[in-house]
Parts: structure tokens; sequence; C-alpha cells
């Protein structure tokens, strides 16, 4: 008699995270991990698909299937050892990749409970494995070949670790005195601790790329002073620049980027000051203008250093927010206010010169625009005025012009783009792009995609030019 088939669990395994009301009082990392018990009790609700769809909706095509196995037999060691043939920062992508867009929108068993928590998973793994030690895997021999990495963010830290593991000398250049770009800037610590990003560097590091900080590319040299050095380069300097509204009011004090407003307490730590010597003023009531996870980062920082009030103001509905819904569940326990299908018009400052009020007007949704969402139309007459003492514009970044201007024949965008083909390549021989600087702001995966897809094919012309070169 066969045995019956074991009954399929639909709910996924929650993660611990802290409690709303203690975490909105410190930096802490909001969520926990799972234990040991918990990852395998995830890792058995997998299904173990045939056609794996799941590594489908991966940018990086992580062999979802096989890692997740191994974590269920509690193999640790070997399913990182699996991710990572594909995935050198695993640590950074299991706590702010959208998994729940990619590779978990896929999962089979979506379909009929709660999808595979991929991403917790993979966190599990990295977290285990910084607590038991790196393996560093074997570089291939030595191919002659070198390239540099303009810009240490995802895109580079990934093109970098591919490229060296295939036996090419690497040297990455960072503008900043750390690695990590948008991952050490741009996202707050309770999303993100800086020590995690800190360690992935660091592994980047063990495999033999070369870090150099405080190297802007375009000041200290250009992309082709670059070329008489080296084989090839890849460009993954991300998108820096915060874009504004111009509306009326806009340069008053109290308002600011969410670049400036999240360098200050990521980088900066702001939010210990005055241990660290960098300030941030942060009224009573305050508004953050957009509704992706650099709208939410900045709110839920508002919120840590001691804002009453903190709302989100979207021109969109709910459904069309970019950011990702764990960051928006989060928000909500929080105590964040969230105000929808409403845009700023102009602010209104005091006799200081300092914010005050803003005008807004409601918004109604038309037929989706060139993103794919709908697009907001304002209602005539229904303007109004509401309090505010902070505002953080966080309605984008665009790609920082200084490599575009400093290198002739490199072809860019009216938006300071770089132009690329499918595998990263730009107009000038040898020369690659990818990431933020390519596709505009964007996901940390989409980045780190861009740099493995390019660095495949920097892999390939490296290899083609030095074999012509030999015949």
């Amino acid at each position: 008699m066969s045995k019956p088939k074991p009954k399929i669990k639909k709910e996924v395994v929650l993660m611990p995270k802290q409690d709303p009301k203690e975490r909105i009082h410190n930096f802490n990392e909001v969520a926990l991990g799972y234990t040991e018990e918990q990852v395998v009790a995830e890792a058995e609700r997998c299904l173990q698909c045939a056609k794996a769809p799941c590594v489908e909706g991966c940018p990086v095509e992580v062999d979802i299937p096989a890692f997740v196995q191994l974590v269920r037999d509690g193999k640790f060691a070997e399913a990182m050892r699996k991710v990572k043939e594909k995935n050198s920062l695993p640590a950074i992508c299991g706590r702010v990749c959208p998994q729940e867009a990619q590779c978990q929108a896929n999962c089979t068993m979506g379909k009929v409970g709660d999808p595979i928590s991929i991403g917790r998973l993979e966190r599990f793994l990295a977290d285990w494995e910084r607590e038991h030690g790196y393996e560093i895997p074997q570089k291939s021999a030595s191919t002659g070949g070198r390239v540099a990495i303009v810009g240490a963010g995802p895109a580079g830290l990934t093109a970098a670790a591919d490229l060296v593991k295939l036996g090419h000398e690497v040297v990455a250049f960072e503008a900043l005195h750390k690695p990590g770009g948008v991952l050490i800037y741009g996202i707050p610590e309770f999303r993100l601790p800086k020590k995690i990003v800190e360690a992935e560097a660091e592994y980047v590091s063990k495999l033999g790329v070369t870090m150099k900080m405080n190297a802007m590319i375009g000041k200290l040299y250009t992309v082709d002073e670059l070329l008489e050095r080296f084989d090839a380069v890849f460009i993954g300097t991300g998108a820096g620049l915060p874009r504004f509204m111009r509306i009326p009011g806009e340069n008053l004090c109290g308002i600011y980027s969410a670049n400036e407003f999240l360098i200050r307490v990521n980088l900066m730590k702001a939010y210990d000051f005055p241990r660290f010597d960098t300030p941030v003023i942060v009224g009573e009531k305050v508004a953050v203008i957009g509704g992706g996870n650099t709208a939410m980062d900045s709110t839920r920082c508002a919120l840590r250093l001691g804002a009453k009030e903190v709302k989100i103001v979207y021109r969109r509905s709910r459904q069309e927010m970019p950011t990702r819904a764990e960051e928006v569940e989060n928000a909500e326990e929080e105590g964040v206010v969230f105000e929808f299908l409403t845009n700023p018009t102009r602010f209104i400052g005091n006799e200081r010169g300092w914010v005050k009020a803003m005008e807004c007007i409601r918004m109604r949704l038309g037929e989706p625009d060139a993103s794919g969402r709908r697009r907001p139309i304002p209602i005539e007459g229904s303007e109004f005025t509401t309090d505010v003492d902070t505002v953080i514009m966080a309605i984008g970044r665009t790609p920082n012009p200084i490599v575009q201007q400093t290198t002739d024949g490199l072809e860019a965008t009216k938006w300071g783009t770089v132009v690329v083909d499918e595998d990263g390549r730009t107009s000038i021989e040898g020369v690659y792009a990818g990431g933020d600087i390519v596709t505009g702001q964007a996901t940390v995966i989409s980045a780190m995609g861009a740099g493995k897809k390019a660095a495949k094919a920097i892999h390939q012309y490296i290899t083609k030019k030095r074999t012509l070169a030999g015949s």
C-alpha cells in the first residue's frame, strides 16, 4: 500500500521582526531573520518544480530549486555555495530585492497558497555563512586581461566579482570613501545594515578585486585614460542626482532632496548625532513626496528622527506605487499616513524662509502612460493647503553626468543615461555600462543582473582580443 502524499503547507513561515512601537525609536534592523528550524520549515514547502519558473524571474539566474532543496536537507554550506555560483551579494539581495515581483511572482506554490520566501531563505544562508566563515572559490587561471570597474555599487561589484573569478585582473574605482554605492548611502540601517554591505564588499575584495576609494572617474582619470591601462572598462556609476518638481517655493529651507536626507542619515550617521558630526533637522510634520522605495526609506527615517506626523504624498493610487509591498506594510505599522492621488503645486514659507505649508491638488487616473501605470490628471478646483515643516522630495534620481561629459564618443540620451546594446556595450569599443546609469533609477537586483550580463560580454571581448593578438 503506497504512503499518502504529505500535505502541502500553504501558509508562509513568517519571519520575526521588531515590534512597531519599539522599532520607530531605533535604527536596528526591522526583520530579525529565520531560525534554522524556521528556514527548513519554509524550504519544505517548495514543490521542486521540474521547469522551475522561479529561476526565470531571477535577474541573476540563481538555481533556486537546487539551493532550496539543500536548505531543506540542512546543508547550509552547500546551499550557499550553490547561490554564490550566480550571486556574489546574497545578504543584500535577501534583504532589498523585490522578490515578490520577480522569482516569487513565478513560484508555482503561489497558485495554491503563499509563494516560497526565496529571499528570506537566501538571507538566512548569507547570514549563516557570515557567522561561520566565508568560503572563497578557486579562481580560474589568469587570462592576462585587465578590467576597470567605474563605481562599486551593486552593478559594479557584481561585474567585478564575476570577472575576477574568470581569471581577469579587476580594479574597482569608487568615488566615495566606502564601496557599496546606493547600498551604503541610500538604504537605511534598519533595512540594510551597513555591516552587511561592508561584509559583502569585503568578500568581493577577497575574491581578488582591488578596490580604490575616493577615486572619481572623470576627475582622477578619464575613461580614455583607463582604456590605455585596461583591456575593458565597465561603467556602473548609478543615478545619484536628485530630481525636483520645479514648482514655486521648492528652494525654501526645510525642503530636502531624498538624496541629501538619506546620505546625511545613512552614510554620515546623522541618526547618531552628536556622536557623529552631521546634524539633520526634522520637524514635527513631515511630508515625503513620491511613492517608491526611496520615499518609503525617507519616511521611516523621519519617524525615527522624532517627527510626530509623517505622510507620503503620492500622485497615483496605492496600486501604482513602485515600492515593495513589504515596505508599505512596515510603514503602515509604524504609523505613516498615505495621501494618495495628491500632488504638490507650491510650497509656502514663513518670514525666515522656512517651509510652513504646501498647496496640493487632487488627482484622478487616466489611461496608462509610458511607465505602464495610469497617468495622473489634476482635478480642477480641488486645491487645498496643509501644514508642513519638513518636506523630502523623493521623485526619482538621474545619472551624474561627469563620466558622460568627460568621455568623447560615449552616446547618451537626453536624460543622461548611457546607451548600450543588450549585452551592455556602449558606443565605444571596450567600454560597457549597466545599472542605473543605463536605466535610470531602478532596483538593486536589476543593476546586478546588468553587471552580470556585461561581465560575460567583457570576458568574451577580452578572450577574442587576446586570441587575435596572439595569432
